[in-house]
């Protein structure tokens, strides 16, 4: 095997640019399904942070083992058919069906970051590995952490990632986004409170970029969340629940207005 390093030489650090992040977040915001622009957002907001994330991985045993094997997450991600055959409950059982639920592939996430690095070249080193897998492993922090492909569901299982590793950009965007949702419905639900939840959800669980992602498949949900110290995400679950009394539907929540002022109503009642 031949040997790689953390950093590549080629590799430039194109600075801090949070104007360049607000204006990809602002495409984000018009169209969340437009996950390009989260790359951008991550790229103009890099910090030293991420790279000493990378090393500590790449010096566990299994960091050492992807240097060796370089495995392709998404075509294991992707075997759906293979995944099937886990027993009931295991963790690849539930993702297999969130993601047929939802539409999802994990080479549809590769082709989005692809979309991104059109100009950008690809360098071998660690740093790129090791971004590789977060990216193929996001959708396996939903289920874990039981955060929806909701607006909010999106911001909490960002704001969990930053506490396992550190990154400005999706710190950046996990409150840049509860911010949007809570514009249109003021103090009534606690956004902010479900984001900060997720940030020590995951700042006390273990690192999911971490483990030995086939074997972490095999286990049974419930026991895995244990393993690895994923608490509950109460304040997200009571804001759904919350919503749901309002008739609000948490999975349309951002270029919402009529969700917005229906919710406003009872505020708006005992104001009077």
């Amino acid at each position: 095997m031949t040997a790689i390093p953390l950093i590549h030489p080629d590799r430039t650090d194109t600075g801090f640019r949070p104007l360049k992040a607000l204006h990809h977040f602002r495409k984000l915001i018009a169209d969340k399904e437009d996950t390009e622009q989260v790359f951008h957002i991550l790229d103009a907001l890099r910090d030293n942070r991420f790279k000493r994330s990378v090393a500590r991985f790449f010096a566990t045993a299994e960091g050492q083992k992807v240097l060796a094997d370089r495995p392709y997450l998404p075509a294991m991600l992707d075997d759906h058919d293979a995944l099937r055959k886990l027993p009931e409950g295991s963790v690849g059982r539930v993702y297999v069906d969130f993601m047929e639920r939802e539409g999802l592939t994990a080479q549809g996430l590769v082709d989005e970051s692809m979309k991104f690095r059109r100009t950008k070249p690809r360098f071998d080193d660690m740093v790129e590995l090791y971004g590789d897998r977060l990216r193929d492993t996001h959708d396996l922090f939903h289920i874990l952490t039981g955060y929806g492909r909701d607006a909010l569901g999106e911001q909490c299982v960002l704001a969990f990632s930053y506490s396992q590793t550190p990154s400005w950009g999706t710190l950046f965007i996990a409150w840049a986004g509860a911010r949007e949702i809570r514009k249109g419905f003021g103090s009534r639900y606690p956004i902010y409170g479900a984001v900060r939840e997720g940030q020590r959800i995951g700042r006390v669980a273990q690192q999911i970029a971490f483990q030995d992602i086939e074997a972490l498949l095999a286990e049974p949900i419930d026991a895995a969340r244990q393993r690895l110290g994923i608490a509950e995400p109460k304040i997200y679950k009571q804001v759904h629940a919350m919503m749901r009394a309002d008739g609000v539907d948490p999975y349309d929540l951002l270029g919402t207005k009529e969700a917005a002022e229906a919710a406003k109503q009872p505020e708006l009642a005992q104001a009077a």
